[in-house]
């Protein structure tokens, strides 16, 4: 009985045992199962901004510090170790790409969101041409490898291949897959778009810190030349003899196209950083819509103002190379010239971005508040890189408050140095708000009467009462096609069916129908000649009419290392600033 009861009571202590076993073991699979959750399933998208932000960042300055180590010339790191570290950069974004365009295909089915706003045609054909243009450079360095191919690195002549099949890919990419808003992989997606983002970034620096050496050893021939001493001037020529007679024409050319492939390589990380935020957001119908083509009618003064600018231009870029290389009166001459150019080029920008803001004050539209990443980007980088002009500008200004000689340039490089800061206020103010105010279409609806009837109206008194499930192509042949508001294609496209006017009977004057007004035709004409004024003051410092490198002011004052470095820092970000100015205006100009 004892033992029985004994028995009983250990069979109850050993169930009791294995109970709580139990119980504890399903607390731990639970406990496992959340963890692989929480490690498997997607981070919140502001954790995937960070990690995705902090890996782009940390690419980013490892090939800084590469660059740095190469601008010192010493031994131990080469132009070799930069380059191959761009081809493993550029090689996994092939791979990226190749996997996106990939899963896409095989998702043919499922439709794809895709923001109107990101691009526009025009962008990306005019990304094509640089594109094309890079395609070039890409030649003559395979070129000029072959010519120096048994005393150079292969990675010299490896390098231009694989960034000549990175670019034609990105191209493709931008036609074809930039407008996605991607639902799938996000946190994955992330890395492969700012992986993108921040190698063209590096691509741009790699470009930008090659242009301004060439650029800087151009500069000291010439101080040379007129005798100033203790400049060193770095040879970067192989040693040894070129196999073909081609190495020269090679060499001197890539310089010429090295701005067109930085403009590229810019524009297109700034297109993937708007694909990268677009990642996982939630897509407002109402405002992602095509807009209606421009109309060009009345632009007769900004393009004429605009070409004669851009000709002008050119004239004064091949008179300034070809005398600030002469004697030092002829120098100072073709300096002072560039000034008074560029005061004359100023003051009309200046008022012309005016008077589109005294138009603007005179017309009191609200602003457009729906979240837009594309036209928040061109904000930040409109302010961004206006720090570039600004700070050469007042570094000027200092250096010619504060000199004691008196060159005949003085006084106008101070002018020119003012209006520089504001030409910049006032077309930053204009740029942006045209890009926030709203549209003013030339048809709307007079907003005291009742809109015309819509499918899915349920409150319009105009609308036929319907019951049931009607089929309208039955009930109405005559309206074979149904407007569908916000449709979209996989082409991004929105597609719109051609309203037919309401049979119901409206009172005269319900609907406003706006000819072309002499303000949008003033506005249109402000816009196409501050595009044509950006490519003019693009044109000159990128292809040799820099004055801040010849005048000597600011060199007397900051001393070579420091102004060169602030040049350094500065002419790369205002090349950028007049370049996105243009895609800027260009938008403002459909918009209006």
């Amino acid at each position: 009985m004892v033992e029985h009861s004994g028995l009983d009571i250990m069979c109850l202590n050993k169930y009791c045992h294995s109970s709580s076993s139990s119980s504890s073991s399903e607390h731990e699979k639970k406990v496992f199962t959340k963890l692989k959750l929480n490690l498997t399933g997607d981070y919140p998208r502001k954790n995937a901004e960070i990690l995705s932000g902090q890996y782009g960042t940390n690419v980013l300055l490892i090939g800084a510090a590469l660059m740095l180590a190469i601008a010192h010339h010493g031994p131990s790191v080469k132009e070799e170790h930069l380059l191959s570290f761009i081809t493993c950069l550029m090689i996994l974004q092939l791979i990226w790409m190749m996997w996106y365009i990939l899963m896409r295909d095989r998702q043919k089915n499922r439709q794809t969101e895709k923001d109107v706003h990101a691009t526009t045609c025009w962008i990306r054909g005019g990304l094509t041409l640089l594109a094309l243009l890079s395609l070039i450079m890409d030649a003559f360095r395979i070129g000029y490898y072959v010519g120096y191919q048994s005393c150079v690195s292969a990675v010299l002549g490896v390098y231009p291949v694989i960034h000549a099949t990175h670019t034609i890919a990105q191209v493709h990419f931008l036609w074809f897959h930039i407008k996605d808003v991607i639902k799938m992989f996000e946190t994955f997606e992330r890395f492969g778009v700012i992986h993108a983002v921040f190698t063209n970034l590096l691509l741009w620096c790699n470009g930008v810190m090659s242009e301004a050496e060439h650029f800087l050893n151009n500069h000291k021939r010439r101080l040379s030349a007129l005798g100033y001493g203790n400049l060193t001037i770095v040879h970067s020529e192989p040693h040894c003899n070129c196999t073909t007679s081609a190495c020269s024409m090679f060499s001197n050319s890539l310089y010429y196209l090295y701005p067109f492939n930085i403009e590229y390589h810019i524009f297109v990380s700034a297109m993937l950083f708007v694909m990268w935020k677009n990642i996982g957001r939630t897509i407002d119908l109402s405002s992602n819509r095509k807009r209606p083509p421009t109309k060009t009618h009345g632009l007769i003064l900004g393009p004429i103002l605009g070409l004669v600018a851009l000709a002008s231009t050119i004239g004064v870029l091949v008179v300034y190379i070809i005398h600030v290389e002469e004697s030092l009166q002829t120098r100072q001459s073709a300096i002072s010239m560039f000034y008074c150019y560029g005061i004359v080029m100023l003051v009309f920008m200046c008022s012309a971005g005016a008077s589109g803001l005294l138009i603007y004050r005179a017309d009191h539209m609200p602003m457009d508040t729906s979240k837009n990443p594309s036209r928040q980007l061109d904000t930040e980088l409109l302010f961004g890189s206006s720090v570039g002009s600004w700070l050469m500008s007042w570094c000027s200004i200092v250096a010619v408050l504060g000199t004691n000689s008196s060159p005949p340039y003085r006084w106008t490089n101070l002018i020119y140095s003012l209006l520089i800061v504001l030409e910049k206020y006032v077309q930053n103010l204009f740029i942006i708000e045209s890009l926030y105010r709203e549209r003013d279409d030339e048809e709307r609806e007079d907003p005291e009467l009742p809109a015309t009837p819509e499918i899915f109206s349920v409150t319009s008194s105009l609308a036929p009462p319907y019951n049931g499930i009607i089929n309208r192509a039955y009930e109405t042949p005559d309206r074979p096609c149904v407007t569908m508001e916000n449709e979209q294609e996989e082409s991004g496209q929105v597609y719109r069916c051609p309203r037919k006017p309401s049979e119901v009977p409206l009172p005269v004057g319900n609907k406003v129908v706006e000819p072309p007004t002499v303000k949008r035709q003033i506005l249109k004409n402000v816009a196409v000649f501050l595009i044509m004024c950006n490519i003019s003051l693009w044109i000159l410092p990128a292809f040799g009419c820099r004055p801040h490198y010849d005048n000597g002011l600011e060199q007397e004052t900051f001393g070579f290392s420091i102004w060169t470095t602030v040049l350094n820092f500065a002419v790369p970000l205002n090349l950028f600033y007049r370049m996105h100015s243009v895609a800027s205006l260009f938008e403002v100009f459909r918009r209006v």
